[in-house]
């Protein structure tokens, strides 16, 4: 029996979740799915400029399933470009991570920093350390069973 996926961190979800060639209607075209894990290393690897091995930390997987997640993904968009099909994106066992809002009392600079990089010291707008943590943007995480509480599972139906 094959060990039972870890749930990935994604940032957000896309606000579109379909794409497709202009001029022809949707019912007539074939459909790609790229999970949301996908989409995200896309993100992180083409968008972000991360090399893998910091892609793979932001996401909670090791660098090598990184890999084998970006070259997915890769592989359904350009099948999508080439092919002329929809793409759709779903599915996956996924955890949102929650961000953090800090405003600096200084200049009043507002800022977001992902929950794992700790507390912010300094502002990145004028380097004062009089900073506030405040309680607005805050992530939240959807409960599941399946891993201990914390991911949202969507499932494929083929």
């Amino acid at each position: 029996m094959a060990r039972p996926k870890r749930c990935r961190r994604i940032s957000s979800t896309p606000g579109s979740r379909y794409f497709k060639p202009r001029g022809i209607p949707l019912s007539v075209l074939e459909e790609v799915a790229l999970s949301f894990d996908e989409y995200e290393a896309i993100r992180l690897a083409d968008l972000e400029s991360l090399y893998q091995e910091q892609a793979a930390k932001q996401m909670g997987v090791s660098r090598p399933t990184f890999g084998r997640i970006i070259e997915s993904a890769h592989k359904k968009v350009a099948e999508a470009l080439v092919k002329g099909r929809a793409l759709k994106i779903e599915g996956g066992a996924f955890e949102v991570t929650s961000a953090r809002m800090f405003r600096c009392c200084a200049c009043q600079h507002a800022w977001e920093q992902p929950d794992e990089t700790g507390q912010s010291t300094n502002c990145p707008s004028c380097n004062s350390g009089d900073i506030q943590r405040m309680k607005k943007g805050r992530g939240h995480r959807t409960r599941c069973g399946a891993h201990r509480g914390r991911c949202l599972h969507e499932t494929i139906i083929t």
